[in-house]
């Protein structure tokens, strides 16, 4: 092997602990401040501003990046959920999963809104919008889920609610540790079609 390939795999193995360490910064600091600098994110990584910006040109880019990079591993934890069997039991586990990622990256979906904008955030969530799309079509199908109202609303309704959760957590309005619990029993009482009995679920 040549000198100037070994010196070439040197540069790539820096160049990938750098964007690492930039990623694993940025998640740290947008986590506790949505407005983070480049700067505060650079010094974090201890990395210099242009070795950031080597890879990352704008800040958009790396919030984007970070923000892919956080959904992609929150679909790796949520791909091992259970959803089979009873729907409204399936809900209730996707939800135990759920709500937590959402509650742990409040700060960075803020940071995103701010910076890369709805549109691409929409389309990073298509895969987990996939999700609990098919739970809900299966539990209508299966008559356990409501069907007076469309798909797409009890998809938004799973999602505001899992949100307003963690904003009601972050003002101190809402118990950590009842936030399952309250979150499951908000969504089946909206799912369950007119007339018929609520059935609460263990989480």
């Amino acid at each position: 092997m040549t000198a100037a390939g070994d010196t070439q795999r040197r540069q790539r193995a820096d160049a990938r602990r750098n964007i690492a360490a930039i990623l694993d910064a940025a998640l740290a600091c947008l986590s506790r401040d949505p407005d983070a600098s480049i700067g505060d994110i650079a010094r974090t990584a201890g990395v210099g501003r242009v070795t950031l910006y080597g890879h990352f040109p704008t800040r958009a880019e790396l919030v984007d990046a970070v923000f892919a990079r956080t959904l992609a591993e929150a679909d790796e934890t949520l791909n091992t959920v259970d959803l089979t069997g009873d729907p409204r039991a399936a809900l209730a586990r996707l939800v135990a999963s759920s709500w937590q990622i959402v509650n742990r990256h409040r700060a960075l979906l803020q940071a995103a809104q701010r910076t890369i904008g709805s549109g691409r955030i929409r389309e990073q969530h298509e895969i987990p919008h996939q999700r609990v799309q098919a739970l809900i079509k299966r539990g209508r199908r299966e008559g356990v889920f409501r069907t007076d109202l469309p798909t797409t609303w009890l998809m938004a309704a799973f999602h505001n609610v899992l949100h307003g959760a963690a904003d009601e957590i972050a003002a101190g309005r809402l118990n950590e540790k009842a936030a399952g619990r309250t979150i499951v029993a908000t969504l089946l009482a909206a799912f369950t079609a007119p007339g018929q009995l609520v059935q609460q679920v263990p989480l």
